[in-house]
């Protein structure tokens, strides 16, 4: 990372930090920063934790244990100088990540950016239609093949008919001034496209800057070099859906080509950056890292890299 990772640590200095093999990623303070931030509003694959149907080890427990519950993959933007808010893709748990928004923020939505057409990332676009909020004209940014799908198919086309969204358009590599302290690029990323393209994007704030690619196909198959990108920006939020290779029995991994966890930690123990910059989030209801005991998760977190949580602040 271009400088150490930011983010405000004053209940650790008043009662004193865990030794770096305990250290956790929930070791966040409560004092949101006074100036830009990203807090992040879910962690989970699309399906959320538990996930729909799985009745298996992973989620047994979950379902009777609200505590241990993840919602889906999603960061909101947040400058409390102008008070306004954004958020970074529209998931399933968009009723409640939008209501933890608005007791943060203290204020409604500003506008959304999405990354593509998967239900986890765009779906909670309905909450804004007539049958729940009935909102008018929340900008809501996207690609154009992106931006055509929601104007042309429904039920999305009617949230842009009835003007409960309005769509603005974004050019990869192309970057959109929020105010004078925060800027937004996406940039393009190999993935499955059925329905849209699918971008990351790069947030950059008065002191810091960071990337968000929740959904990406391997690195090799990007024609842009991940490890050169994270020598320029102070945190990275990755894609960690899987931690490896035959974490769903009896599928081809091959079909969802996600970086495994593991294959990134390995690349990137040769890149000269902080590990605790890159925070892994987007983690499907198999991953290991999910469960707080699991060796795999006390592993990745004794190596010093990061574990995305719900209600974590990260200034810029």
């Amino acid at each position: 990372m271009k400088n150490k990772f930011y983010t405000l640590l004053l209940a650790l200095a008043l009662f004193g930090a865990c030794h770096p093999a305990e250290r956790s990623s929930t070791e966040v303070s409560n004092i949101p920063p006074e100036g830009p931030y990203l807090y992040v509003l879910g962690i989970a694959q699309d399906g959320g934790y538990p996930h729909a149907g799985c009745e298996k080890d992973c989620c047994r427990d979950v379902w009777t244990d609200l505590y241990a519950r993840k919602t889906v993959s999603s960061l909101a933007l947040i400058d409390p100088i102008s008070g306004e808010n954004w958020m970074l893709d529209a998931t399933p748990d968009f009723r409640d990540q939008q209501q933890r928004l608005k007791q943060e923020s203290g204020r409604d939505l500003d506008g959304i950016f999405l990354t593509h057409a998967h239900i986890g990332h765009y779906t909670g676009l309905m909450h804004l239609g007539r049958e729940v909020i009935g909102t008018s004209e929340v900008p809501v940014y996207a690609m154009p093949r992106m931006k055509e799908y929601l104007r042309t198919n429904g039920p999305w086309s009617q949230l842009v008919s009835l003007r409960n969204i309005a769509l603005q358009n974004l050019q990869a590599d192309s970057t959109v001034r929020l105010n004078e302290r925060l800027q937004v690029t996406p940039f393009l990323v190999p993935h499955r496209d059925e329905y849209s393209e699918t971008v990351g994007y790069r947030i950059d704030g008065p002191q810091h800057s960071a990337i968000f690619i929740p959904d990406i196909d391997k690195w090799e198959r990007w024609d842009r070099n991940i490890d050169s990108l994270l020598l320029t920006v102070d945190y990275a939020f990755l894609d960690g859906t899987f931690y490896q290779n035959g974490e769903i029995v009896g599928r081809d991994m091959s079909e969802i080509p996600h970086p495994f966890v593991s294959e990134s930690i390995a690349r990137f123990e040769k890149v000269p950056i902080d590990p605790d910059g890159v925070i892994f989030i987007h983690l499907n209801h198999t991953n290991p890292l999910l469960r707080p005991d699991s060796p795999e998760r006390q592993e990745v977190l004794k190596k010093g890299y990061g574990l995305a949580e719900e209600g974590q602040r990260w200034g810029l």
